[in-house]
């Protein structure tokens, strides 16, 4: 079984949809939905895949607005983020109102996450590593043959995840990457929530917040 995975941008903010599935069954989950629904599902559609389900990283409106009426519009299931991030969701319909966003449908995940647990897409195993500090139930999902993990808002290349937000906490983000996902290995080619991919090692080596020389 092998895993494929296609980035789409979506939201005026140009989020990092993750379409992620088995290139045996062609079935498979979307990450962090944001928007644009009639632009996933037409790319769903095009690539032959069938979605089982929906990763949520965690709740910040580009990133979930619109995962509640994927889910009810395809009758799938949300897993995640942690249970901490539950303001977060409750909050989305009035979010998308302040900033201008389709109104969006309230939901609460079918499955809250916790770090340490599995979540399987068609057959692949994800490993989930709860990573606080942007929001406080911020998740990664890890696919170690693959050595990929979707990191949403938590890190990107040359930068962090904010901290300014509600709850957000900088130095819980900057363990959270030091020490969840530094041990990973510098080998894991991440997804950001916005940019390009990069990798944990190059990171590791020249993010000017989290760089090893800066903690020397």
């Amino acid at each position: 079984m092998s895993l494929k995975a296609a980035i789409l941008p979506v939201t005026p903010f140009q989020q990092n949809c993750t379409l992620l599935w088995n290139d045996d069954t062609m079935h498979g989950a979307v990450s962090d939905p944001g928007g644009d629904l009639d632009r996933i599902l037409h790319t769903v559609e095009e690539a032959g895949i069938t979605l089982d389900k929906i990763l949520l990283t965690h709740g910040h409106l580009d990133h979930a607005a619109a995962a509640g009426d994927l889910a009810r519009k395809l009758n799938i299931p949300i897993e995640g983020p942690h249970r901490a991030d539950l303001f977060l969701i409750e909050a989305l319909p009035e979010q998308a109102r302040k900033y201008g966003f389709p109104e969006c449908g309230a939901f609460l995940p079918d499955r809250w996450l916790e770090n340490g647990d599995k979540v399987d897409v068609a057959g692949l195993s994800f490993d989930v590593i709860h990573c606080p500090g942007h929001t406080p139930g911020h998740i990664v999902f890890f696919h170690a043959p693959s050595r990929l993990a979707i990191v949403g808002d938590v890190l990107f290349q040359g930068s962090v995840g904010r901290t300014d937000l509600p709850q957000g906490d900088y130095n819980a983000l900057v363990s959270s990457i030091r020490e969840r996902l530094w041990p990973l290995g510098d080998d894991v080619t991440f997804v950001p929530g916005h940019g390009p991919l990069s990798t944990f090692g190059a990171e590791r080596r020249t993010n000017p917040f989290v760089a090893d020389d800066m903690f020397a």
